[in-house]
């Protein structure tokens, strides 16, 4: 029991600290739609993406988040947009969060860049539980629950973004717009905002890639938080680098992409597609929490697809030459 309230202590300080009530994830640039609207369809394909993270392992209540999202692109004659959806639950001992969010991301061609804004629309909701063990039972505190309690709001978010695929992308936005505040919990979301670049630096003629990604994160409220990532692509398959959060930790990566065979069918008009992203990545805390929780493991997985149908040319012949 100690431990467990000496983790949501440490959990409040750190989360009070950084300013962030949203999820902390290593592999978010996997994820932008959930941090930036506008990234909805940021890859050309659809795919579908799992991320699990085991937050300070070590706590008995240590913070555990599953990420499960989509992301495909669709167009109605000449307009183009992307769309998506995320659900995520965030657990912390007693206190229980789920978020459901659709994302809209109309997009707009400019010399050969891809400008989006994006707009999402979900809910939020928190629960709190009541399965607390009193320290001194002559006591009784109003603030602490004696029954399961759970409220949902309303949420929205916004965003924008420039990028040209397979090179670099840059995008700012803000979630939370509406603040949602859940008055039966004593709780209101802070606006939160966001600003996401990253480059790919080919190496020469060798088959790798350098790729950068950063992650600003901040309420106004509190000095910002960084994420900076580099990670090293080799051959179109593996890749391994490391995320470096200031003041929190420092986590190597590794994973593979790989990218199947084209399949052809009816014929062969109609060509399937198929890539599969994993990756595992390993926090090296390097906070006070160091001294009490043995880092952080996060993994996750994505399978995009697309369909790519060839259009049937029709042939006239001259009756003279039947």
């Amino acid at each position: 029991m100690k431990k467990s309230l000496l983790t949501t202590a440490i959990v409040s300080l750190t989360l009070s600290l950084f300013a962030q009530q949203d999820p902390q994830l290593t592999f978010w640039m996997y994820d932008k739609q959930s941090f930036n609207p506008a990234g909805a369809g940021f890859d050309p394909n659809h795919c579908v993406t799992l991320i699990y993270r085991n937050q300070w392992t070590g706590f008995d209540s240590s913070p555990r988040t599953t990420l499960f999202n989509y992301s495909g692109n669709y167009g109605v004659n000449n307009f183009k947009f992307g769309a998506g959806l995320t659900f995520f639950n965030d657990q912390l001992g007693q206190e229980k969060n789920n978020n459901f969010r659709l994302h809209f991301a109309p997009k707009f061609d400019l010399g050969g860049k891809t400008v989006a804004l994006g707009v999402t629309l979900g809910a939020m909701n928190k629960a709190l539980g009541n399965d607390w063990i009193a320290i001194d039972d002559f006591r009784q505190d109003d603030a602490i629950p004696d029954s399961r309690q759970s409220q949902t709001a309303f949420d929205m978010s916004f965003g924008a973004m420039i990028y040209e695929q397979g090179k670099y992308y840059f995008g700012v936005s803000a979630t939370h717009l509406t603040a949602p505040e859940l008055d039966e919990l004593n709780f209101k979301a802070a606006q939160h905002f966001y600003a996401m670049g990253g480059y790919n630096f080919p190496v020469g003629s060798a088959p790798i890639t350098v790729r950068t990604n950063a992650l600003v994160k901040s309420d106004l409220a509190a000095p910002p938080a960084f994420d900076l990532n580099a990670n090293v692509l080799y051959s179109n398959l593996i890749f391994g680098g490391i995320t470096f959060r200031p003041g929190d930790a420092i986590s190597p990566m590794a994973g593979m992409e790989y990218c199947f065979a084209p399949k052809a069918s009816n014929g062969g008009r109609t060509t399937l597609n198929q890539c599969l992203r994993l990756g595992y990545s390993y926090d090296i805390t390097t906070s006070e929490l160091r001294n009490y929780s043995s880092g952080s493991h996060e993994v996750f997985v994505t399978y995009c697809f697309n369909f790519e149908t060839t259009p049937i040319r029709s042939r006239h012949n001259n009756p003279r030459f039947l």
